[in-house]
């Protein structure tokens, strides 16, 4: 039986190289910089940058004017394409970047969160034993049809797969059945967020809350904001997860993007690290979430002694490195082959909230 890889002949990155349309960047900071970069490691040139009406007020980026979409439009006619360099979840930011690729050629190109390289065709079938083993580790069709819309999205930038997938984030708790008695480790725990998420699920109900967070700020934000459990309830460490006790350089960057790096940041410091099983000291966790900027890998090794004596339910990021989408999966099925994985992609453009959920 062939497999959707066997179908797919070309990827985006081919086709930009190839094109003679001008080349628009939607959006400033570092995903257009990224974007700009891997266009030109393709022989691809930018040739414009735009951005939303209310957010063009005479700005420059990149030695270029950036121009309304209507300035586009009137430069160019329809001899252009649009590349969506920024991510959203708020849905009149989506439902704006899905009016404009009703008008327009638009695409969202992949290019990882951490790591280096892109997701070409070459790269799918350097891995393809890989992403087909991890495709038959799925427990259900919608979670087949996830893997092959995230893939297919990964090689094209065509945003419609994403849409065509989706499912709303609610359905994480359905999915692992989480009650009332959990003990929930959140690992890239952020401002508290998903902590409060999680207490407004099961109404203040749960055994014992354990949180990880490298970010300075962000974790005096997450004790201020559950000052209200003690401590003998909340167990908070200002360190990151991975797979030792250890120091590592640390970015910091606005929001979530904070994460281990190789090569001192201009913003940054050392932080602490910290596996899971040391945390937990041979204690046990039902639920552990990991959204930890690419470390993941690390961090479930940390998890390996607790994920082999008490099976918690896990929820991983897929969408930081190139190689999460396989290699995370076949990951977790070496640690305990009796996990049942769904994989879902809740409303995002691109696809940084696509999530392995596992009971």
């Amino acid at each position: 039986m062939s497999f959707f890889l066997d179908d797919i002949d070309g990827c985006l990155w081919d086709y930009l190289a190839a094109t003679q349309k001008k080349l628009v960047l939607y959006g400033m900071g570092d995903g257009a910089e990224k974007i700009r970069s891997a266009l030109q490691s393709v022989g691809a040139q930018v040739s414009d940058i735009m951005a939303s009406d209310e957010f063009v007020r005479g700005h420059s980026f990149m030695g270029m004017r950036v121009k309304k979409l209507s300035e586009i439009e009137e430069l160019y006619g329809n001899d252009f394409i649009i590349l969506v360099c920024f991510g959203s979840q708020l849905p009149e930011v989506m439902d704006r970047i899905y009016a404009i690729a009703e008008k327009h050629e638009l695409y969202a190109p992949n290019v990882p969160v951490v790591g280096d390289g892109l997701f070409t065709l070459s790269y799918a079938k350097e891995h393809y034993d890989e992403i087909k083993a991890a495709y038959e580790l799925m427990a259900d069709e919608q979670s087949k049809k996830v893997f092959e819309n995230i893939i297919r999205y990964k090689l094209s930038g065509d945003i419609s797969l994403l849409r065509e997938c989706e499912t709303p984030r609610e359905e994480m708790y359905d999915l692992l059945m989480i009650g009332a008695e959990e003990i929930y480790v959140d690992l890239g725990a952020y401002n508290g967020d998903t902590l409060v998420e999680f207490l407004n699920e099961t109404s203040m109900n749960f055994r014992k809350l354990y949180a990880m967070e490298p970010d300075h700020k962000n974790y005096q934000k997450l004790k201020r904001r559950l000052y209200m459990i003690g401590s003998e309830l909340l167990e908070a460490y200002n360190c990151g997860a991975w797979d030792s006790e250890t120091t590592m350089l640390f970015s910091l960057k606005a929001g979530r993007s904070s994460k281990v790096t190789e090569v001192a940041p201009k913003r940054g410091r050392e932080v602490k690290m910290m596996s899971v099983d040391h945390m937990l000291q041979g204690g046990e966790a039902t639920f552990i979430k990991y959204d930890v900027e690419g470390s993941e890998e690390k961090a479930l090794n940390g998890t390996k002694q607790t994920i082999v004596k008490f099976r918690p339910k896990l929820n991983v990021a897929l969408y930081h490195r190139n190689e999460d989408m396989f290699a995370i999966p076949l990951q977790i099925a070496q640690l305990n082959r009796k996990y049942k994985m769904y994989l879902r992609h809740h409303p995002y453009v691109p696809d940084w909230d696509t999530n392995l959920y596992c009971i």
